[in-house]
């Protein structure tokens, strides 16, 4: 059931009164010209709107109710505080000339019926400046979101370039030491702690490049790609990591969908949020991603996980920089995601509870 259909239900406004409001109309339409005088004499003083509001009371009279009727109400074009002020002008008008035009009896009835249609108006605009003044307070957060990133990745930059060259020298000289001490003698044991100190710098410079990744995203370097082939690629090379943790990987068979796409960056996309759905999954547990076609134009890139769900008090932070519950997380990986999946126009959308977490990547075709 729309809204609409919600609204001219609990006024129950009948098929009777609607064929009163048709026959008012022929009566009530030489007069629009005044009324909307009156209007802008009370609010907009602007004889730009004329159309605008005559359009608007022919319509409402004539009808019929339906999904045009809907969208023109939401979509008034005057503010909030002038179109309020428009509906008492209009309101009051009516009344008055429905008393001079009809008998004391008939005209009662005209004016329950008016009164009943302002009311069902007054209920869609309020639900569109309602729609409206959320979409804004989105945007908003949205805006200051990208700011505190973009001063992090300001900073992230910074502290990855000055690491960068000295954790490069050291790799240099382990490697040297390492061929050095081989040549004199070969000691496992003395080898030892060069290979495990070879090995952290390793991870040191992994974390480097994720810093790097969400500091400075390359550029977008899109292609024609066969999305369900970089998903099963991606599927190829987690399922070690799936059967070490003993959890069920399966992707749904798709025919081939073809999208003007960055491989690389898809691949990292998908790669990302697989890992995260294994990691979340419980031993025995499955991880399911699926490809398919959305509306014209999109595809989707859904991944399914049976694991305990994401806490409230996380969900919020989850495309947080450096905000992690893993204990050796850095807390990058879903703000990669999400920057990537921006620099694609898309958008992805998460439904969690203790009995699993779905996240659908919407992405445009181009």
């Amino acid at each position: 059931m729309t809204l609409l259909d919600e609204v001219l239900g609990y006024i129950e406004l009948d098929a009777a009164e609607q064929q009163l409001l048709r026959e008012l109309h022929p009566r009530l339409a030489p007069y629009f010209g005044e009324i909307t005088q009156k209007f802008y004499d009370a609010a907009l003083k602007s004889p730009g709107a004329t159309s605008v509001l005559i359009e608007w009371m022919a319509s409402g009279l004539l009808g019929p109710y339906d999904q045009t009727f809907y969208d023109k109400r939401s979509r008034s074009g005057l503010p909030q505080h002038t179109m309020f002020t428009a509906m008492n002008v209009v309101r009051t008008a009516y009344i008055d000339k429905i008393n001079e035009l009809y008998p004391h009896a008939e005209a009662r009835e005209v004016v329950r019926a008016v009164n009943k249609l302002l009311d069902a108006e007054l209920a869609i605009m309020l639900r569109f400046y309602q729609q409206d003044s959320e979409d804004k307070l989105i945007a908003r957060e949205r805006r200051v979101q990208a700011e505190k990133l973009a001063a992090m990745q300001t900073l992230s930059s910074g502290l990855a370039h000055e690491v960068r060259n000295p954790l490069n020298a050291a790799a240099l000289q382990l490697e040297l030491l390492e061929r050095r001490l081989r040549r004199v003698i070969d000691d496992a044991k003395l080898l030892e702690p060069i290979q495990l100190a070879n090995h952290e710098l390793q991870r040191l410079t992994a974390l480097l490049n994720d810093f790097l990744t969400f500091a400075r995203p390359p550029e977008l370097h899109a292609s024609d790609q066969d999305v369900v082939d970089i998903v099963r690629h991606v599927i190829e090379l987690e399922k070690p990591l799936a059967e070490r943790r003993h959890v069920a990987l399966a992707m749904q068979d798709h025919a081939p969908i073809l999208a003007k796409v960055d491989s690389g960056k898809l691949h990292q996309i998908v790669q990302n949020l697989v890992r995260n759905g294994l990691e979340a999954t419980a031993e025995g547990g499955h991880v399911e991603v699926v490809v398919t076609n959305g509306v014209p134009n999109a595809f989707h890139i859904v991944v399914k996980d049976d694991g305990p769900g994401i806490p409230e008090d996380v969900l919020p932070r989850i495309y947080e920089p450096f905000f992690s519950t893993k204990e050796s997380g850095t807390g990058l990986g879903m703000a990669i995601v999400h920057s990537l999946v921006a620099m694609h126009g898309g958008k992805i959308l998460i439904d969690t509870s203790p009995r699993g977490t779905t996240l659908d990547i919407e992405l445009p075709r181009e």
